[in-house]
């Protein structure tokens, strides 16, 4: 079903709470249990194994809920969605704090069961840019945009767009979160999701670099949203 036709009510708050709940366990577990596995430093097993992690829970989270609340299970998804009309303002807010306190929750699931082995890895809180690019913030800055950005491109493309196809858009998100976490995690952590950092961040107490993983996701998901709509996803709405 497309966003667009979405009728919002509170179950869909509930759902975006349930969902963000799932990243934000299942994700972060990845990057506790990779580190356990594979060892603190980086590994080709590591990134894959976090990669597949992030990814397959987006994929099955889309298919669970995003007949009933579109699956934004990310800020910088619904704010360009906000800002483009495919959702109310009030609803929009509504899905934040949900996705906040599902965050939120989850986070403080793993500190509750993996207390000491989370700790090592601040429970899955990235951690700013890497030493590969030199611990720049405009780098970080730029990546964490651009890959939100292409990452609300899909979602516009395979989602929100009338003419795309039908029960693929799970898979195709979820092939780019896959993918945005198998380059990025050794750059910058990969974020492109503020409440997937902000509840980690909060329950760690690790607030470092915070401030980019909600200006940039944001800043990157509002361009790709406006063109997306205004380029493509507007002109398929008129030729009906």
């Amino acid at each position: 079903m497309s966003i667009n036709a979405l009728l919002v009510n509170p179950r869909a708050y509930l759902a975006e709470a349930i969902a963000t709940y799932a990243l934000v366990f299942f994700g972060p577990l990845s990057v506790i249990l990779a580190i356990a596995s594979f060892g603190e430093e980086l590994t080709t097993q590591s990134v894959l194994f976090i990669s597949l992690g992030h990814g397959g829970i987006i994929a099955l989270m889309i298919y669970a809920f995003g007949h009933i609340s579109g699956a934004h299970i990310n800020p910088a998804v619904t704010i360009p969605m906000m800002i483009t009309k495919k959702i109310g303002v009030t609803d929009g807010v509504a899905y934040i704090a949900s996705q906040i306190v599902g965050a939120v929750a989850a986070a403080a699931t793993l500190m509750a069961i993996l207390p000491d082995l989370g700790a090592k890895v601040n429970f899955g809180t990235q951690g700013g840019p890497s030493e590969l690019i030199n611990h720049s913030v405009g780098s970080g800055f730029a990546i964490e945009a651009i890959l939100t950005f292409f990452l609300v491109t899909v979602i516009f493309m395979t989602a929100v767009h009338k003419r795309a196809s039908p029960g693929w858009h799970g898979f195709t998100i979820g092939g780019m979160v896959f993918l945005i976490h198998l380059i990025a995690v050794p750059l910058t952590g990969a974020s492109v999701n503020p409440a997937r950092t902000f509840g980690p961040a909060l329950i760690s107490g690790f607030w470092e670099f915070h401030w980019l993983y909600w200006a940039a996701p944001i800043l990157g998901g509002i361009i790709a949203g406006l063109i997306m709509n205004y380029v493509f996803v507007k002109k398929a709405e008129l030729e009906g």
